[in-house]
């Protein structure tokens, strides 16, 4: 990768960032109390949070995301993926929220970051595209330093708790619409790149 490339994938990576607030303050509506939820989310260890990570969409109240597929995983979690944009700088960003569904808390996120010893830990790093009509594979993308452009710093999931993650990729060609998104320990799921 030259350093051109390098310095595409870090911008790519604050535009996604980017982005996935912006979606995220204009899905918000107006809502009395939910305006005192956010110091409540400015604590890292309260969700594990970063600060290369998207603020995880309210669970409660404002109104859910749209799913466009979900998979199971350990430990009573639940990935939900809420969009796969494909942007002109040809990178596909996968933007989402892994959920606990149970009452005890999950703390071995590890795992998600894949084998690669290099990861980012606490990270969604492991995660991949594959387009299987053109039998490829994509990984998260990485800067010089080999950290990864997804979400970092998840130390764990409380019970109930839902935690926003994103994960950019190379893009497919264009002509390749649909992708089977997977992340270490869940299921597979098929989703489809718009953009």
């Amino acid at each position: 990768m030259s350093m051109r490339q390098k310095a595409k994938v870090r911008g790519g990576a604050a535009v996604a960032v980017a982005a996935v607030l912006a979606l995220g303050v204009a899905g918000c509506g107006g809502g009395g109390e939910k305006a005192k939820e956010p110091p409540k989310s400015e604590t890292p260890q309260s969700q594990g949070s970063s600060a290369q990570q998207p603020e995880p969409t309210a669970s409660k109240g404002s109104g859910p995301l749209e799913v466009i597929a979900s998979a199971q995983g350990p430990s009573g979690l639940v990935l939900e993926l809420n969009s796969a944009v494909r942007d002109q700088d040809g990178y596909v960003t996968v933007s989402g929220q892994i959920k606990n569904t149970g009452s005890a808390a999950v703390s071995n996120l590890g795992t998600l970051r894949g084998e690669e010893k290099t990861a980012s830990p606490g990270s969604v790093a492991g995660a991949s595209l594959v387009d299987a009509a053109g039998k490829k594979r994509y990984l998260v993308l990485r800067d010089t330093e080999g950290r990864c452009a997804c979400t970092t710093g998840l130390q764990f999931i409380k019970g109930g708790e839902s935690i926003a993650f994103f994960a950019q990729f190379p893009s497919p060609p264009a002509t390749t619409t649909e992708v089977v998104f997977g992340l270490p320990t869940f299921a597979a799921a098929t989703i489809k790149i718009s953009g």
